[in-house]
């Protein structure tokens, strides 16, 4: 399905390639009348590798811009203390205001009953959407140095003109070396406004996706992001039609055969299925698919209780990784996939606080009985 390079001739397991940003949190307030906020890190890419490493072991690294003050270094330090390496950190000279460069923040509610989760970002002209091709040394990373596996995705491709073309310029070296490249989609319609909007984005995802092996991506966000018409049509509950009748999982088989007739070079396509009942009930479920076993799905988790939603989507990816980079089946990969996500959104923040045995045991079966 995969062929992933020996772990001893890498340095790494996985390198993300993203924004990292300061997430700041009114716990169970609202940001607009909030007088206390936590600090977290976090980020679309990062998250995913944030997670192999506390959770999975996996040597993790992350390839990112920051502004070298306060803030940066404590983005820094949250992100050491995650396990995660920060050596390919580029830092850019503070000038005392940020004209010139800046370290990006992240507002978010977790929301609660009918009140749904709301993230205000304040991101533009951070450091790493400064960064451009040439900046970074691909070839020592991926060849001298060596990584199993490569993470990015719109996020990141959709931060400003320059940045998709960092993606295409490591994702191209990445597989040049042997590396695995997974990009997960995670259209964010405020990203590409104002550099082109939703045509823009397609034609650089679509360029970007001829460098992937597994592919991330619900039906919204390969309908924006590629171009993919799924069939779907929205609900107000956050449930999904499918035009062509049949379950959510049949849709994304059917959407899975149109997108891998044109990317034949799949490896694997993967998702995660949601219908939002209210901001802490929700129903859950991963789907994957590979050539060799078709569409699976895992355990289906309904009216899941949610504390904090966002990360779910990264920890299943994480997990799903996880599982690919140890050589599971796919039906493995996407039950630890689904069942990290599902722990990730019981505790506060971007970032997993799970357990690799607690993400082992609920995806055998287990349940939430007190353990002593």
């Amino acid at each position: 399905m995969i062929t992933l390079r020996p772990a001893g001739e890498c340095d790494l397991d996985v390198v993300a390639l993203g924004e990292v940003m300061l997430r700041l949190d009114p716990g169970e307030g609202r940001i607009r009348t909030a007088r206390s906020f936590q600090a977290w890190e976090g980020g679309g890419e990062y998250n995913v590798a944030r997670g192999l490493s506390t959770v999975f072991d996996q040597r993790a690294g992350v390839v990112t811009a920051l502004v070298d003050n306060e803030i940066g270094r404590l983005v820094e330090n949250l992100v050491r203390q995650g396990g995660v390496d920060t050596s390919l950190i580029r830092w850019d000279p503070f000038d005392g205001i940020g004209r010139t460069g800046r370290n990006g923040l992240n507002f978010t509610e977790r929301g609660f009953g009918v009140r749904g989760a709301l993230g205000v970002s304040d991101r533009a002209g951070t450091a790493v959407s400064k960064l451009a091709p040439g900046m970074i040394d691909w070839d020592d990373l991926f060849g001298r140095r060596g990584v199993r596996w490569l993470h990015t995705g719109g996020i990141f491709a959709g931060l400003s003109a320059t940045t998709a073309d960092v993606a295409q310029e490591a994702m191209a070296c990445a597989r040049r070396h042997g590396t695995v490249v997974s990009f997960d989609c995670n259209y964010r319609p405020s990203l590409w406004e104002g550099i082109g909007g939703s045509a823009y984005a397609r034609d650089v995802n679509t360029r970007l996706a001829e460098h992937v092996d597994v592919l991330i991506g619900n039906e919204q966000d390969l309908d924006a992001s590629l171009g993919f018409d799924s069939g779907t049509t929205g609900h107000p509950t956050g449930h999904l039609a499918w035009a062509g009748g049949g379950s959510p999982v049949d849709g994304f088989a059917a959407m899975v055969e149109t997108l891998t007739q044109k990317m034949p070079w799949l490896s694997v396509v993967a998702t995660t299925l949601r219908t939002v009942h209210d901001a802490g009930d929700n129903d859950w479920q991963g789907v994957a698919w590979s050539a060799e076993t078709g569409v699976l799905a895992s355990v289906a988790r309904d009216h899941l209780d949610i504390l904090d939603r966002v990360g779910g989507g990264d920890g299943f990816v994480s997990g799903l990784v996880h599982g690919l980079l140890e050589g599971e089946a796919l039906q493995t990969c996407v039950e630890l996939g689904a069942a990290h996500g599902a722990l990730a959104m019981t505790t506060p923040g971007d970032t997993s606080m799970a357990t690799r045995q607690e993400v082992h045991a609920l995806a055998t079966g287990s349940s939430a009985h007190v353990r002593r």
